[in-house]
């Protein structure tokens, strides 16, 4: 079992930054891939970015140049950082970390952007 804790969530105005931290404690060892994604009202859950332990990244094109994803081993924390924030950012963001055989998700954390 992977266990997973967000935070970092919050209230900003458009063209502002937010920074989202996601902790993962437990079987942390068989995590090949973290990531986040994100869920507005009424609209499906979507991807954001991944990483995989090797580094790699994946973004969603919306959020392309304005959202880095990183992490930390050592730690097993895995950060989101979001910049030029729009309105349209604003969600639900949830925390993903996937073994080969389950995925595991956080409880979520709000992220409102004010126009």
């Amino acid at each position: 079992q992977v266990h997973l804790v967000e935070s970092g969530g919050g209230l900003v105005q458009a063209g502002g930054s937010l920074r989202l931290s996601c902790a993962a404690s437990g079987r942390t060892f068989s995590i090949y891939l973290m990531g986040w994604y994100r869920q507005a009202p009424g609209k499906q859950r979507q991807l954001v970015a991944t990483i995989t332990s090797g580094d790699s990244t994946n973004y969603a094109d919306s959020v392309k140049g304005r959202f880095t994803i990183s992490r930390d081993n050592a730690k097993n924390t895995v950060y989101l950082q979001m910049g030029s924030l729009k309105p349209e950012d604003t969600a639900v963001y949830y925390c993903l970390a996937r073994e080969t055989t389950a995925d595991y998700w956080g409880q979520g954390t709000q992220v409102t952007v004010s126009s």
